[in-house]
């Protein structure tokens, strides 16, 4: 069977589709599995061992209806859809089209499952693959970790060249700090609360303070490197999405808010600590990670102090396993 999964928004939420792309390959016999992405995702998608083809989204809905018209699909599952893609969908004649029962994009899906995806009753991924389940529902919903599985080799290959380029000794300890965001979360430390658990990092035994910055962060790099007084790697990362993920297999600990960076940890099982929207849509009951060891706070906008205290104190334990 062809089945081609569609999920054309950003990195984040790409990875929580991730549990369910890898559970139909595993469990569903002599099917290949066709992901559909946006550019963001595309060369990360091409890279990962379970997903057999990519094709990359494009807003016009005839110019890729002839596209994947030119691959007989059975099936399609639609994580998230809009009503380009779904029209793309239906003129790209495939039989039978799955789709959460939500906005106007519905009505071009036959196959159309109520979720109430903002009643937030579960995770996004955990919705993703009851989506799956809905219509295979022989479909087993436990999946291992890590998601993504990358060789030693490949680890320690990357990791040797980020301690060669910081000057990183080989029994320290990276707590990884991404305090930047592309504005897709609620929740989110100050920078100067970022800059005080960093020197909590500094000050602590075997451990060495990584900020890392991607290519948006340009403002908060400029903030960060004016303001340290302390000794930390500050890391402008220029890699790809899968080559940040073996990269962050050696982290001991992410700390960011809930963005795609913080994702792509989760993904290789890297522990996060992570922070939310106070909003129930925002938090992590709707966009929690998918790796095993994860602490999470939901924060409002302007927080009080002691609403950090409590992160602070929370911070030094988990750094300090």
């Amino acid at each position: 069977m062809n089945l081609l999964i569609t999920r054309h928004d950003k990195i984040g939420d790409f990875v929580l589709t991730l549990p369910m792309i890898k559970l139909a390959k595993e469990q569903l016999p002599d099917t290949n599995i066709t992901v559909l992405v946006s550019k963001a995702n595309y060369e990360f998608a091409k890279n990962i061992d379970f997903i057999d083809e990519v094709v990359l989204y494009e807003k016009k809905a005839l110019p890729l209806a002839k596209r994947l018209r030119k691959v007989r699909y059975e099936m399609s599952i639609s994580a998230y859809s809009d009503t380009r893609l779904a029209m793309a969908l239906l003129l790209a004649g495939i039989k039978k089209r799955v789709s959460p029962a939500t906005k106007i994009a519905q009505i071009f899906a036959n196959i159309r499952i109520k979720q109430r995806r903002s009643q937030v009753k579960m995770r996004e991924f955990e919705y993703n693959i009851e989506l799956l389940r809905a219509v295979f529902p022989q479909i087993k919903p436990e999946f291992s970790r890590p998601v993504l599985e990358f060789t030693d080799d490949e680890k320690k290959a990357i990791y040797q060249h980020f301690k060669d380029e910081f000057g990183i000794n080989d029994n320290e300890r990276l707590i990884v700090l991404h305090p930047g965001y592309g504005g897709s979360s609620d929740g989110n430390l100050r920078l100067d609360d970022y800059l005080e658990l960093g020197k909590i990092v500094s000050k602590t035994q075997g451990t060495k303070c990584v900020f890392s910055f991607g290519p948006d962060d340009k403002k908060t790099y400029e903030y960060v490197s004016k303001k340290i007084s302390y000794d930390a790697v500050l890391f402008k990362s220029k890699l790809s999405l899968i080559d940040y993920c073996k990269l962050a297999c050696n982290f001991s600990l992410f700390v960011s808010t809930s963005t795609g960076p913080m994702h792509l940890a989760a993904a290789v099982n890297t522990p996060t600590f992570s922070f939310f929207g106070n909003t129930l849509f925002a938090s992590d009951k709707r966009w929690g990670s998918i790796n095993e060891n994860q602490t999470n706070f939901c924060i409002a906008k302007k927080y009080d102090r002691a609403t950090f205290e409590e992160i602070k104190a929370k911070f030094i334990e988990a750094i300090n396993v």
